[in-house]
């Protein structure tokens, strides 16, 4: 079996979150909790990727991190892209994002000693979006649709819309707010790690795909 960074990820997240369903002290040692943030616990801008509410949250992220980041993955080791870097590369997408899509709800509630999140949501919206960016017109499918799916591009517009839309709403305990930024941070790291270390022009790229030209 190949071993990866997306197969590490996903054995030490799972094996974390299964404790944390009948252990609450792992969750509140992990959680992100804003006024604890604040008090210096800087590291829980990582560790709330680590738990998850319940195996159905668990299940869902874990899938979309093994179908997409193993290709993601591959993408960034390849000879024109990362290279032997590559891992470290996508190591590194995954960890930053995890802290990059908490930020806005830390400042939003720093003060709010009700508010608390987890799931690593945010930084697996970054590795299906980094992989849009590369990949825009594969099909993406729904779980509980068969047979059907959408352009990666396409896939993005919605996801962005909808999300959107219910965080404005703000009537469910989903972190929408941590999607978006993550799904945002993906494409900019990766337009950001293409322009600096390689010669892969991304967003010509992308819109010969959309485009087909």
């Amino acid at each position: 079996m190949n071993v990866t960074i997306t197969l590490g990820i996903l054995v030490i997240t799972v094996l974390i979150s299964i404790g944390g369903f009948s252990n609450h002290k792992i969750i509140d040692d992990l959680i992100f909790y804003p006024p604890s943030v604040k008090r210096g616990q800087f590291y829980r801008f990582f560790t709330h990727g680590l738990i998850h509410a319940d195996p159905v949250h668990l299940i869902f992220n874990m899938i979309a991190l093994d179908s997409f980041g193993k290709n993601l993955e591959m993408i960034f080791e390849a000879p024109f892209m990362f290279g032997s870097y590559g891992k470290f590369v996508y190591l590194g997408l995954y960890v930053t994002a995890l802290m990059i899509a908490s930020v806005p709800d830390y400042f939003r509630h720093k003060d709010h000693y009700h508010y608390r999140s987890l799931g690593a949501s945010g930084a697996v919206s970054a590795v299906i979006f980094a992989t849009i960016m590369f990949d825009p017109i594969s099909g993406i499918g729904f779980a509980f649709i068969p047979n059907l799916s959408i352009p990666g591009y396409i896939f993005a517009i919605i996801y962005l819309a909808i999300s959107t839309v219910l965080a404005k709403k703000g009537t469910d305990n989903i972190g929408h707010t941590a999607h978006i930024t993550g799904a945002i941070y993906g494409m900019v790291f990766m337009y950001a790690a293409t322009k600096l270390f390689t010669n892969v022009d991304i967003l010509r790229e992308f819109w010969a795909r959309v485009t087909g030209q």
